[in-house]
């Protein structure tokens, strides 16, 4: 027997392995895990304070009696030794018994591996803590995990993984299987990557993914006979139990890597065939608004890269093709005879509906996605912008707003005004001529005000507030500008009117004083006055030229209104008539008969003033002079005379009269417009100072906001501005253009 120093007793290594740790922990760790012994027999303390005891001695011992070298060799040749001979021969025993058992078999020994590695782990902790570290070998967990991986698992694992995709295609058919055993052996799978998941990719998740594809390839070809709904109902279920299955007992990293394959499988594959099925695709789910199905759609389809844009093309087309009919319907009017009008609300309101409704679709099936509103609006852009008759759709919708805010038109309340607002307010948006809308409705809106025939202040700068939110200040600033010359003359008007109490006058009179940039340019025909009225506006001239010496005034009769008593018989009526009207009902008084010629030279009125003055008069729906002969035209040789027998049931009469403006001036728009592209084409030079033509073709195109013009214009302008020497040609390129400061 050897001694050490202190006479410690040395213990040699076959005694201190065979006697001690053999007999008393390894011999009795494989009992158990062999279940020859109960478990409940494990190593209490004492045992094992012995044997960790044994170890650490002869680990400690001076050399050449340090046995860590030989123990650590050992470790490693005891678990080989187990594994080889009884772990291996029974898991091939089991091998070709059906999946459940040889992966349940597999399951009791990785677990009882385990458990001899944690013990084995435990006994050797000094060789972890000294040994192994002094000289970079594995630690003791390490080694065994190695040791199960060449012995056992290398072996194994093409049956293990046959049998895990085999009852995970089970599972798929709706037969039960145990995944708490699937979830241990995949952590056997993800334990063998020694830290990393290198062996669980690449010895199951790669099979996995293949065995995915080919599955949801024989289901594809199965479900494609069904209606496309039907399809996605079944695609909808299979990727939610995928994401399951992998919640149940795969690894997390591995749902994005098979939702792919399943996505790529069951919707890319098909994507089209689906999207374009005849009675159950997109185009027939949105002309059935099916909404679920469509939201559905939406969502699985999105799970695709780009594979919303079929989708998208396929509800932008349908929307185009809704509005084709809606204009085709007007087309059809018109041409069956109905008579061409600036006002069309049955067409508007088919635009605002068709609008309203897949708005809401995008908003509420397509959760507002970028690529639905800009369908939605390249749709709408093409519908908006398709004219049909005399009338653009820029005035139909302007006179569409006319019948909202004036007296007399539609029948809403306030909150239905502003609805009715937004809405033609967003199908504004999409016209390309925005100028050509602006002149229409300014010029209603100045009649509107004019002859205070509109709803309420309110309505009108809510409207004028929409329009300068969707297109800016420049846009509205003489709309506005109306409403505050309104607002201020008002004060000028109360003044005017105690002056006018002094003045001995039959009449009434009062006058709006407009600013002539912010209001449209009407005709002013010098017709003669009667007495009372000259006398009245040389009130007013005087008293203005007091109060603003350096303004000039210019009446617009064609713009005035009044209210004329009218005694028919013993009958009485107030008709609410145009300056003009109630001139020519003075001319009229008395019983007198004047031809149509005596009347030009008595109200020094030409013809283009007179014809619809005296149609309105004698061919309206008020019949208060008589025209012979009779008929709904008027001619220089017709002769008139009040009409005795006129009788009506309402004692306040409104007689209309045509306007003797176009409400929509052409010309002013197209000058406007010129002034518009030059502005921009100097603007933009003068920031470039250098450029070529078709770069700033392409960048006038941008900055104009408000009408989209012929790039030939464009062209006419910056020749143009060439001769007026703003810019000039480079010498060098005549198609580049220098800035002249």
């Amino acid at each position: 027997m050897a001694t050490n120093v202190g006479n410690q007793r040395i213990i040699p290594l076959e005694e201190g392995w065979n006697d001690e740790i053999k007999a008393k922990a390894i011999d009795k760790l494989e009992a158990l895990l062999n279940g020859e012994m109960k478990s409940g027999s494990m190593f209490g303390p004492k045992e094992y304070v012995q044997i960790y005891t044994t170890c650490y001695d002869m680990c400690t011992q001076r050399s050449p009696y340090n046995w860590s070298r030989e123990l650590y060799q050992r470790h490693g040749e005891t678990i080989e030794k187990y594994l080889t001979t009884t772990v291996l021969p029974a898991l091939r025993d089991k091998t070709g018994q059906g999946g459940t058992i040889l992966l349940t078999e597999l399951r009791h020994r990785w677990l009882n591996h385990q458990i001899m590695n944690k013990w084995l782990k435990k006994f050797f902790t000094y060789l972890d803590r000294y040994y192994v570290k002094h000289h970079s070998l594995p630690t003791l967990s390490q080694a065994g995990l190695r040791c199960f991986r060449t012995k056992v698992y290398d072996e194994m694992k093409g049956e293990t993984t046959n049998a895990i995709l085999g009852l995970i295609n089970d599972e798929r058919e709706g037969k039960i299987i145990d995944k708490s055993l699937i979830k241990s052996v995949v952590e056997l799978f993800e334990s063998m990557g020694m830290g990393s998941l290198d062996a669980y990719n690449s010895d199951l998740e790669e099979a996995l993914l293949n065995s995915t594809r080919e599955y949801y390839a024989k289901k594809r070809e199965d479900w494609i006979n069904d209606s496309t709904p039907d399809y996605l109902i079944k695609a909808e279920e299979a990727l939610a139990k995928e994401s399951k299955r992998v919640d149940d007992y795969l690894n997390s990293a591995s749902e994005t890597k098979i939702l792919k394959v399943v996505e790529e499988e069951i919707l890319e594959r098909v994507e089209m065939v689906l999207l374009e099925k005849e009675s159950s695709g997109c185009r027939a789910l949105l002309q059935n608004d099916k909404s679920e199905d469509l939201q559905r759609m939406f969502r699985l389809f999105s799970r695709l890269e780009n594979g919303l844009n079929p989708m998208a093309a396929i509800f932008q087309n349908f929307i185009s093709s809704m509005g084709d009919d809606i204009v085709n319907r007007r087309q059809a009017r018109l041409e069956g005879g109905e008579k061409d009008k600036n006002d069309d609300p049955k067409f508007v309101k088919s635009l605002i509906s068709l609008h309203e409704k897949y708005l809401g679709v995008v908003k509420q099936d397509f959760t507002g996605h970028s690529l639905f509103q800009k369908a939605l609006k390249d749709a709408f852009v093409e519908i908006v912008n398709k004219n049909v008759g005399q009338f653009t759709n820029a005035e139909l919708m302007s006179t569409f707003c006319d019948r909202i805010l004036k007296s007399g038109g539609e029948k809403l309340s306030e909150s239905e005004v502003e609805e009715s607002l937004d809405r033609i307010v967003q199908l504004f948006s999409y016209l390309t001529d925005k100028d050509m809308f602006a002149e229409i409705y300014r010029n209603q809106l100045a009649k509107r005000l004019l002859t205070q025939r509109s709803t309420s202040d309110d309505s009108e700068k809510l409207m004028i507030a929409k329009l300068k939110m969707q297109c800016g200040t420049q846009f509205t600033s003489k709309m506005e500008g109306m409403l505050s010359d309104l607002a201020v003359g008002s004060e000028q008007r109360s003044e005017f009117e105690n002056r006018m109490r002094s003045v001995d006058s039959k009449l009434d009179f009062s006058v709006q004083v407009l600013t002539t940039g912010f209001w449209p340019t009407y005709k002013s025909p010098e017709v003669a006055l009667t007495p009372e009225m000259s006398k009245c506006m040389d009130i007013f001239k005087d008293w203005h030229e007091q109060k603003h010496q350096k303004r000039k005034l210019t009446w617009v009769l064609s713009q005035g209104n009044a209210s004329v008593r009218g005694v028919f018989g013993k009958k009485s009526y107030d008709f609410q008539v145009s300056t003009l009207q109630a001139i020519a009902l003075d001319a009229m008084n008395n019983g007198v008969t004047m031809t149509f010629q005596e009347l030009a030279t008595k109200l020094n009125a030409e013809e283009s003033i007179l014809k619809p003055l005296m149609h309105s008069l004698s061919c309206g729906k008020y019949k208060v002079l008589i025209k012979t002969p009779p008929g709904n035209k008027i001619n220089p040789t017709d002769t008139f005379t009040a009409n005795p027998k006129f009788t009506s049931n309402m004692r306040k009469l409104r007689i209309p009269m045509a306007t003797l403006e176009s409400s929509l001036n052409t010309k002013r728009v197209e000058e406007d417009r010129t002034i518009a592209i030059e502005a921009a084409i100097v603007r933009i030079m003068k920031a470039r100072k250098t450029l070529q033509h078709q770069q700033l073709l392409s960048e006038v195109l941008n900055q104009l906001a408000f009408f989209n013009p012929n790039p030939r214009d464009i062209k006419k302008r910056i020749e143009g501005l060439i001769d007026r020497e703003y810019l000039e040609r480079s010498a060098d390129n005549a198609q580049v253009y220098n800035y002249l400061a």
